[in-house]
């Protein structure tokens, strides 16, 4: 049973590499896509139970044990994200049926898809650094193509800026991982935590916790490291965009939350406060870009931007609330986002608009996409009891704790100005006066859309139920120890 890790990562790739051998047959392209996808959310949810019954779940790949082989490691935190990042997947996929095109389609475009999924759930399972730069790599090779294809002159110029970031990133990574062996002598996550234990407090790997903030910075798009993203984001078509939204800066907060939990704990009043400072910042540019612009993407962008700066304060904090606050918030996130992308793609597809300026009166004409969109926005900015409530409740409630007003204030303004950000699409393109649009028969498009703010929905009312698995996630988050005895069997 422990062979079950694989198959997150084993799915997608084996299907990738079939759909390479008939790119024009968008038909079958379809359906193996969609029962790999199905496939890989009931295996999560496997993983997922079985990791809640029997706790963590490791595979030791070539029967070498750690920490001198490749291990794949599968917590709580591991295995709710690859569940999540597989519906979102889904959704998505479901998505580009009807919106991606033809001519993308019969370039790959499937292909690369799940090559993307391989990058996104290997980053998640992975048990040492090394890895999780392979993986890194594959899922940005992967959104090199799917950001490019179809070959629009937007698409070209920022899919330039969007590769030159991830180079020098990703060289930053390796030069980060090829330090930290040099000072421990391993890259096994589990064994760097008691090697860095070990070591004490040291100024190298103070220097080296902080080249590791930058690279997954720069992943997650947090102050000052954001700017690539607003471009890169905008250029790709609406399921692409909403595929990017939902998973890929999440990786980046999942590197930060892993390596700032288990790893560079050693000067915490330095690392950890340095993070708080530049959660705050992502939060002001990631508030303020949102209520700025009157383009529907650019105001879904930037508040990604938000998001991400209140999941990186809740790990500077520390504290099992703030970090369960972080999981409950990272989860909801990634829905959410995807879901508003895709909103936006449908008012796209009947305004031939992204700027709300130029339409209004939407709701006479299409109540339920409307109505869907309201509760939508009341999710993304924590109104109780929709989902992104119990998150940012739980980080707020632990800054008071920890005595940190002006943080609190900043957290609670941000979510004034998200909610007012997307209530503002909501006022302006859905009520008044009928203008900007021609009525016409809403298609497949919406169903996903549906499907996924149910489930959003469902994840906040019935919070309690998901609750054990986030508790598990932050009991291995909060005591390094239960992670380190499962990888390394003491």
């Amino acid at each position: 049973m422990s062979n079950l890790l694989l198959l997150p990562i084993v799915i997608p790739l084996v299907t990738a590499i079939i759909l390479i051998f008939f790119p024009k047959h968008v038909f079958w392209q379809r359906v193996v896509s969609a029962v790999a996808t199905s496939s890989l959310i009931v295996a999560s949810s496997v993983l997922l139970y079985r990791v809640h019954t029997d706790g963590i779940q490791t595979l030791n790949v070539g029967n070498w044990p750690a920490p001198f082989g490749i291990t794949l490691v599968s917590d709580s935190l591991s295995a709710l994200l690859v569940l999540t990042a597989s519906i979102i997947a889904l959704a998505c996929l479901v998505y580009s049926f009807y919106a991606i095109g033809k001519e993308r389609e019969t370039f790959y475009y499937y292909s690369f898809f799940q090559f993307l999924l391989v990058g996104v759930n290997g980053s998640f399972t992975t048990g040492d650094l090394f890895n999780l730069f392979v993986f890194f790599e594959v899922m940005l090779m992967s959104s090199y193509v799917l950001l490019v294809l179809g070959g629009t002159k937007m698409q070209l110029r920022e899919t330039i800026k969007y590769t030159l970031v991830n180079v020098i990133s990703s060289a930053l990574f390796v030069v980060a991982v090829a330090y930290l062996y040099a000072v421990t002598g391993t890259l096994n996550m589990a064994h760097l935590a008691e090697r860095i234990h070990d070591l004490g407090p040291s100024p190298i790997l103070t220097v080296i916790a902080v080249l590791f903030l930058v690279v997954f910075g720069l992943k997650g798009a947090i102050f000052p490291f954001y700017f690539w993203l607003p471009g890169a984001y905008y250029a790709p078509p609406t399921p692409v965009l909403a595929l990017f939204g939902g998973l890929l800066t999440k990786v980046g907060v999942y590197a930060i939350l892993r390596t700032f939990t288990l790893l560079f704990t050693h000067d915490a009043a330095y690392t950890h406060t340095l993070l708080a400072w530049l959660a705050l910042g992502t939060i002001a540019i990631g508030a303020i870009g949102a209520v700025a612009y009157d383009d529907m993407r650019y105001i879904v962008i930037y508040n990604i931007i938000a998001a991400v700066g209140v999941m990186i304060f809740g790990v500077s904090m520390m504290t099992s609330e703030s970090v369960e606050g972080t999981i409950f918030y990272l989860l909801q996130d990634m829905v959410m986002k995807t879901t508003l992308f895709l909103f936006v793609g449908i008012v796209f597809s009947i305004t031939r608009s992204n700027d709300i300026r130029t339409f209004s009166g939407l709701m006479a004409s299409y109540p339920l996409l409307g109505w869907a969109f309201f509760i939508a926005a009341l999710s993304l900015a924590g109104i109780p009891p929709f989902s992104g409530f119990i998150g940012k409740l739980l980080i707020v409630k632990a800054s008071f704790d920890a005595h940190l007003l002006f943080e609190a204030i900043v957290i609670l303004l941000s979510s004034l100005l998200v909610l007012y950000s997307v209530m503002k699409i909501f006022m302006n393109g859905f009520w008044g006066e009928k203008k900007g649009f021609e009525q016409k028969r809403l298609d497949g498009r919406i169903v996903p859309v549906l499907v996924l703010l149910v489930l959003s929905v469902a994840y906040g009312v019935g919070v309690e139920f998901v609750r054990p698995f986030v508790v598990d996630a932050v009991r291995v988050l909060t005591e390094p120890d239960l992670y380190i005895q499962a990888v390394l069997k003491e």
